[in-house]
């Protein structure tokens, strides 16, 4: 073995370099230099030979740009970084090389080879590894690499990829956020059912006569209420289908004989917040086709029917329930908290207008309102 590191003599005395270095020691020394601006490895002066071991034996990500073109010269951990572009990048000039990122490697050369020196911490660069769009986050540090004169001849650049770590993260504070949000919701939300379960109490023992009566009714709007959550929780709180809503609020109390309670229409989808007003209000009309009309009696039938009309002023929601075969119906004395709850409520909620027709052949709800889009609520 002679002086020179990284070199070493074959049987027949000639010196074999670099020595050692891995795969990319093997391709330095089998590769044709003669065609790259540093010329046949023969010719190399010593610091770029010494520059070169000192390359191939780092553990990290090293890549050296040597001359005027920033020939690259890297190591085995660097063509991992470098993916499907190993092993073309090797002699190759590195604004070629890295065509997509030439602009940032010419500052690399101007100021390497002016003798400065650069650091980039997480550094974000759109790269084509493998053949395909990359962001892709790294740590750079680049430091000029001198000649036997003393001169920067070359560029030494250590790369270290974030990628990993910046986008597991992002992923960390996203998942954060969607906690906070998650929290927030779920406190408007118990706030909205407090809200509503006080506003039940109140209308259902005002001047109240029979206590027995009235803790059933209080018992039945707050499982109403309770199935109306189970249904948007299904739905993680987004949206949730007209005919659900409506199906859930009267499963209760319709009767076993399916043929006595039609529910038809188009797909509709509706907000959270207006799904429980919707499915509170067809729970009440339920309620009092259970105990006054057309589900009081052994033939009396109900549908609950709707479409979607088209206006200049966008989409409008007409729905119709319609009670017939009950009992002959009496228009009432004074307005009770379900017909407030139906008639102001749910008018108010959907923005729209609801009327309840005391038909003596049975009770007629009309709704007509304007039809959005469901949004998140807040």
């Amino acid at each position: 073995m002679d002086g020179d590191h990284g070199s070493v003599e074959s049987e027949a005395g000639a010196v074999v370099f670099p020595a050692g270095g891995g795969e990319l020691g093997e391709l330095i020394r089998n590769f044709d230099w003669s065609k790259t601006g540093l010329g046949p490895i023969a010719t190399w002066p010593q610091s770029l030979k010494t520059a070169t071991d000192i390359v191939l034996q780092s553990p990290l990500p090293l890549v050296m740009l040597w001359g005027p073109d920033g020939v690259m010269i890297y190591n085995d951990p660097y063509s991992v970084f470098a993916g499907q572009r190993h092993p073309q990048l090797l002699g190759s000039k590195v604004l070629e090389g890295w065509a997509e990122v030439a602009e940032f490697n010419a500052e690399v050369m101007r100021v390497g080879l002016a003798g400065g020196t650069l650091s980039f911490k997480d550094q974000e660069l759109t790269l084509y590894r493998n053949n395909r769009p990359e962001q892709v986050w790294m740590d750079l540090n680049y430091s000029p690499v001198m000649d036997e004169s003393g001169r920067p001849a070359g560029v030494l650049a250590i790369v270290v990829e974030t990628t990993g770590f910046i986008q597991a993260e992002r992923q960390r504070l996203e998942a954060e956020d969607h906690l906070r949000l998650v929290v927030n919701e779920l406190n408007h939300r118990v706030k909205n059912n407090l809200a509503i379960i006080q506003a039940i109490g109140a209308q259902t023992f005002r001047n109240v006569v029979d206590l027995t009566k009235a803790q059933a009714s209080f018992t039945s709007r707050i499982q109403a209420l309770a199935k109306a959550n189970d249904l948007l929780t299904g739905e993680h709180w987004v949206a949730a289908s007209l005919k659900e809503a409506i199906e859930s609020a009267l499963f209760p109390q319709r009767p076993e004989d399916h043929g006595r309670c039609m529910i038809e229409g188009p797909p509709v989808r509706l907000s959270a917040k207006t799904a429980i007003s919707l499915a509170m209000a067809f729970h009440e009309l339920a309620t009092n086709a259970v105990k006054y009309g057309a589900w009081s009696n052994d033939t009396g039938k109900v549908s609950v029917t709707w479409k979607i009309e088209v206006t200049e002023a966008g989409r409008r929601l007409q729905l119709e329930w319609r009670e017939l075969g009950g009992p002959p119906v009496i228009t009432p004395q004074r307005r009770g908290f379900g017909s407030r709850l139906i008639e102001r409520g749910l008018a108010a909620e959907l923005e729209g207008e609801v009327r309840l027709s005391f038909d003596p052949d049975g009770l007629i709800c009309r709704v007509d309102a304007p039809l959005r889009a469901p949004e998140s609520e807040s």
